[in-house]
């Protein structure tokens, strides 16, 4: 009997993790995520510094939830918006600016590259109305 009640009592609690890392966090009207730098169009040398821009909504590092807040994710080379229903993966094409950083340096090797930035809430998943930037094409010389 023990048992059961400690398994009912896991997956009552897998449960509630799960529903509470869905539930999206509204943004504000109007807020937007957009590069300071590089432009769109612009020819870099690498390393390069890329710096990213918010509107409307505040900074807060990843773990800490506070309403109109989160942390960038930046997009590299991706083709298709990753799913915004769960939280955005950390792999080589979408890094996790987790500490509140608002600029990174990136290394990439010669060629044209996209950018793009998506605005997340602490727990990593887009918001209800997706803070998104556009798209932007450079070209690592």
């Amino acid at each position: 009997m023990k048992k059961f009640l400690f398994l009912g009592l896991a997956l009552v609690l897998v449960a509630g993790v799960a529903a509470a890392q869905l539930a999206k966090k509204p943004s504000p009207d109007g807020a937007r995520v957009y590069f300071i730098s590089p432009a769109n169009g612009a020819t870099v040398s690498s390393p390069f510094t890329v710096q990213f821009g918010l509107k409307g909504m505040g900074i807060a590092p990843a773990g800490v939830d506070h309403a109109n807040t989160g942390h960038h994710h930046l997009l590299i080379d991706v083709a298709e918006l990753p799913n915004f229903s769960a939280a955005l993966p950390a792999t080589d094409h979408i890094k996790h600016f987790g500490a509140g950083q608002t600029e990174t340096e990136l290394t990439l090797p010669p060629g044209q590259h996209t950018l793009q930035l998506v605005f997340a809430d602490y727990l990593h998943i887009p918001h209800d109305k997706p803070v998104v930037s556009d798209k932007i094409t450079i070209t690592v010389k």
